[in-house]
């Protein structure tokens, strides 16, 4: 009813950075995470990089009196890293796993081994206190960007970007309130974040906030954080601002950011802050209206055709990229299969007596063996991983332009 009061909503966004055995500080940061979360009794807290199920689990029991409802999503080899708590009931939960992730032999990154993801928690907000709204988080993170100069990674990103505004989309119908919480790796003014807004209509909770405190410009990775690599951040002496809450209404209710904040360095009273993030507080004004109002329209036609035409773009580069590579690794393993070939016939004309007299190098006929046999795998696995990413970019690049088609044909 227009009647009913409004909820409060506070919401808690963090990637904390946690790598098992890896990461500075870790058990402390996370028991200082935990002792911070059930202080302040957050409603909602959404965390990305918790990579241990051991961390989860000491998170768990440390909030277990605060946070009745959690869950932790799993994915990937060493895990998504995502976790949600709440205060409100978890009614059903949902993982999708983005279709590019990276390379494999990236090792120094590592992304592709994490299974990125977006996690759905479904819940109904406000329970106990009057007004109740289905409510749909997303908990997720996106590919890292390590190098902005020659960015290999944003085709990636940018077909996780469009797969999660999909995603929103199809699965947000049903609830009245959407909220995104996470570490997008994308700066406000990227494309793939002009996408994911434009596609969705979710609007910025720093951009739309009556009352921000905290780092200039909302910046959440910066230079006088003791975890960070000073060396990124030279460009931007400021930092940047990579981790986002974003929401919006669906249906009958209205959602105002009242505050926005974020953490400025050390937890208060320690040498050491949560993470090389700041974490991202916000503080939702969700009211009921007297008749449903709709979903919230996106950016304008013609804008959004721009930002989809650009994202586009950026896709087909990366898919002239991924048919090279398949491409080289393809004749790659040709090369190694015919020099398997040629050495099957030379020991099949030794055994036949064709080379009588001659001494036979075995030793090194088997290295050199061994060394096209792995050439030869190595290079398969390649051209069918790079045969994967060009389907997948295609496929992305193909909706792309319908979605425009359709954008351009709208009155």
């Amino acid at each position: 009813m227009e009647g009913d009061p409004p909820l409060r909503l506070r919401v808690f966004d963090l990637n904390c950075w946690a790598i098992r055995y890896l990461s500075k500080r870790r058990q402390e940061r996370v028991r200082l995470i935990g002792d911070t979360l059930r202080r302040e009794g957050f409603d909602l807290v959404l965390l990305q990089e918790v990579w241990s199920e051991q961390d989860y689990s000491d998170l768990m029991s440390r909030l277990a009196g605060c946070y009745p409802f959690s869950h932790y999503f799993r994915s990937g080899v060493i895990g998504s890293g995502l976790c949600v708590f709440s205060r409100f009931p978890i009614l059903d939960t949902l993982l999708y796993q983005y279709s590019l992730n990276g390379y494999p032999y990236m090792l120094q990154h590592g992304d592709w081994f994490c299974g990125k993801s977006v996690g759905l928690p479904g819940s109904r907000a406000g329970v106990g206190r009057g007004v109740t709204a289905p409510l749909l988080s997303l908990s997720l993170q996106l590919h890292a960007e390590y190098c902005r100069e020659k960015d290999a990674y944003l085709p990636h990103r940018l077909v996780q970007a469009w797969e999660l505004a999909q995603f929103i989309r199809h699965t947000s119908k049903a609830a009245d309130v959407v909220l995104l919480g996470g570490d997008l790796n994308m700066h406000p003014e990227d494309v793939g974040i002009r996408l994911l807004r434009g596609w969705t209509g979710l609007r910025d909770a720093f951009a739309e906030a009556t009352h921000f405190e905290g780092c200039k410009n909302g910046c959440t990775l910066v230079p006088d954080n003791c975890f960070t690599d000073k060396s990124e951040l030279l460009p931007f002496p400021l930092g940047i601002r990579i981790d986002y809450i974003l929401y919006k209404a669906t249906s009958s209710f209205t959602v105002k950011c009242e505050e926005l904040k974020t953490t400025t360095g050390t937890a208060p009273g320690m040498d050491v802050p949560f993470s090389d993030h700041e974490a991202v507080m916000a503080t939702l004004h969700i009211q009921r209206q007297g008749q449903a109002v709709g979903a919230t329209p996106g950016t304008a036609g013609l804008a959004l055709a721009d930002v989809v035409t650009e994202a586009r773009t950026e896709v087909a580069v990366g898919l002239q990229a991924a048919q090279h590579q398949r491409y080289s690794s393809g004749r790659m393993a040709v090369l190694a299969l015919l020099l398997l070939l040629l050495q099957a016939a030379a020991a099949l004309g030794t055994l036949a007596g064709l080379g009588a007299g001659q001494p036979f190098p075995k030793l090194s006929f088997c290295l050199l063996a061994f060394l096209a046999l792995g050439v030869l795998v190595l290079a398969t696995g390649l051209h069918l991983f790079h045969t994967m990413e060009v389907k997948n970019l295609h496929g992305t690049k193909e909706q792309m332009w319908m979605a425009l088609r359709a954008l351009q044909e709208r009155p």
